[in-house]
């Protein structure tokens, strides 16, 4: 199986590197293109993959086809590979954002199989959340397929499209809000006299295991708080003072301005 990929920006690079690190593929079985020469040239370089002259070659050589460009390319480059893709018939992935399947269905003049999803950024350390939805042309093994491979990078699950927009935010905005607040942990306690680089480490890996403890626990958040407070204890006047300074109501705030600017942005492209 060959797998293509239009586009070696940040993020189809942290893909690559996952699957090759998985082993969901191997360099020879990966090849890609790029407008911009040098920054192909760094993808081959640092995972021996296959390189292509253009995005028509790409296509006419890929079983899966990787779709890692800019939501505006979109119109033109799948017009121009419209004839490729219609002999070649591969599996078709879309990884940009705000980016329907009907959308991208209507630039192609056949019944393509098509996958739309959504990684985050932390797919660089293998731990994105990705979304993926279909147009109901993938068979079943072409579904495993997107599942693997996405799975080499962090974890996905299926979402109906519809909530793509809240996943977005979920899963695309908040890893922002959680370096914001990793941040403000380690600079509250500069404020206390710590070395700030000592500082961010001791957050950044009190949230990673928090976080993993919720992902593996069947506990709900609320209980888990319950068991790290003790009676009169520091936590719970943190805790406390959390919530009567706004922070429930910051998130919920972030979460609600991310939205609507998200809705906002998709009728404007509608």
């Amino acid at each position: 199986m060959r797998i293509g990929f239009i586009g070696t920006g940040n993020m189809a690079t942290a893909m690559i590197k996952g699957i090759l690190k998985a082993q969901a593929a191997q360099p020879e079985e990966i090849i890609a293109c790029d407008i911009d020469g040098k920054k192909l040239e760094q993808v081959q370089a640092a995972f021996t993959i296959n390189t292509a002259a253009s995005a028509v070659e790409t296509a006419g050589k890929s079983d899966v086809l990787f779709l890692a460009v800019k939501p505006a390319d979109f119109p033109e480059l799948l017009c121009r590979l419209n004839e490729t893709l219609r002999k070649k018939n591969p599996l078709i992935i879309s990884v940009a954002a705000g980016t329907a399947l009907d959308y991208i269905s209507s630039f192609l003049d056949y019944d393509a199989s098509l996958v739309r999803i959504m990684p985050n950024i932390n797919a660089t350390v293998g731990e994105a959340m990705t979304a993926y939805c279909t147009n109901g042309r993938p068979d079943e093994q072409q579904v495993k397929t997107v599942e693997r491979l996405c799975s080499s990078f962090g974890k996905i699950i299926a979402l109906d499209e519809k909530y793509f927009p809240i996943f977005g935010v979920l899963a695309g905005a908040a890893p922002a809000f959680s370096y914001l607040f990793i941040d403000e942990l380690a600079r509250a306690a500069v404020k206390l006299g710590m070395n700030k680089k000592q500082a961010l480490e001791i957050a950044a890996q009190t949230v990673l295991g928090s976080a993993k403890l919720v992902a593996e626990s069947d506990e709900h958040p609320f209980e888990l708080i319950d068991k790290v407070c003790s009676p009169g204890g520091i936590t719970i006047e943190g805790v406390t003072a959390l919530q009567e300074f706004g922070f429930s109501n910051a998130i919920t705030q972030a979460v609600r301005k991310a939205y609507e600017k998200d809705s906002k942005l998709s009728g404007e492209k509608k």
